[in-house]
């Protein structure tokens, strides 16, 4: 999986969950930031969100359940 593969399933999941548009959640997401291995061996990526408090609350529920499913993915 790649950080793209990433942020597209995160968006599905969103818009699936939640309801709205792909652009506001997108927006809200942010980007997704992926570090090497070597220092996050665990989970080697993060997302800098944004969006509202209720936004922010929708994303942190979802990105719990994928981390443990995606814990490791390669850069674009």
């Amino acid at each position: 999986m790649t950080a793209s593969d990433l942020e597209h399933l995160l968006i599905t999941r969103l818009l699936r969950e939640k309801g709205g548009k792909s652009q506001t959640w997108r927006r809200a997401l942010g980007k997704i930031i992926v570090h090497d291995t070597k220092t996050h061996a665990h989970c080697n990526w993060d997302v800098r969100l944004g969006g509202t408090d209720a936004q922010r609350a929708a994303i942190e529920r979802i990105l719990d359940d994928v981390r443990l499913e995606y814990s490791i993915v390669a850069a674009d």
